[in-house]
């Protein structure tokens, strides 16, 4: 098993994906928290990839929760038949369309409570919302933060919330509110699950896998 990264080590990590990636981006497309909110739901078990090209119409007509009403749940489904989980993932989006109008006056709220509590809306989801919209240094922890985390010994867990926690103690604090996003764009592109790219890695040096590849 991996063992702990130092905090020296980490926050060197942290200073050469800034110096690599000043403002890194999430690559799911959006126009507003709602859309944002909806995009990040869907993504469950899908490319961000695939998300946006289903999304892209979508938005144009459904960027807020009474439009995505109104589109109704078998229209909405014309647009995300191509995502995974589509008819159960429509359901939820119709679902906490409605209750941000009946709760929330239509607006996405900035609370983790809040936004967990709308169906189809994990820990995760919200983190992701409230990092990308609300600018809260919040740790979403996908499966390419999950792994990139125990892999470097960054902060080693075995389950997301573990990890969470750990990367919540560990991040420095003038890094934390981009850290989930480097921690992603590096898992996705570089320190992937199959085949890690060690050789183009930033911190091949700091890291502690055993592993490498060449």
């Amino acid at each position: 098993m991996t063992g702990q990264l130092d905090y020296r080590s980490i926050k060197e990590a942290f200073r050469r994906f800034k110096l690599h990636r000043p403002e890194p981006k999430g690559e799911l497309e959006h126009v507003n928290a709602f859309t944002l909110l909806v995009a990040v739901a869907l993504s469950a078990q899908a490319t961000d990839k695939g998300v946006n090209k289903a999304t892209r119409r979508l938005f144009e007509i459904a960027d807020t929760p009474r439009k995505m009403l109104e589109l109704g749940e078998e229209g909405l489904i014309e647009h995300i038949k191509t995502i995974g989980l589509f008819r159960s993932k429509a359901r939820n989006v119709i679902a906490l369309s409605r209750r941000l109008i009946e709760e929330f006056d239509g607006e996405v709220p900035s609370s983790r409570a809040a936004l967990a509590s709308l169906p189809g809306v994990g820990r995760k989801t919200a983190n992701v919302v409230l990092n990308m919209w609300f600018r809260v240094p919040a740790m979403a922890v996908d499966t390419h933060v999950f792994r990139v985390a125990n892999r470097t010994g960054m902060a080693p867990g075995k389950d997301v919330l573990a990890v969470e926690r750990a990367l919540e103690d560990v991040v420095p604090a003038e890094y934390a509110l981009h850290a989930h996003h480097w921690l992603i764009l590096h898992g996705r592109y570089v320190c992937k699950a199959r085949k890690p790219d060690c050789g183009a890695c930033l911190i091949r040096d700091l890291c502690l896998f055993e592993e490498k590849t060449a």
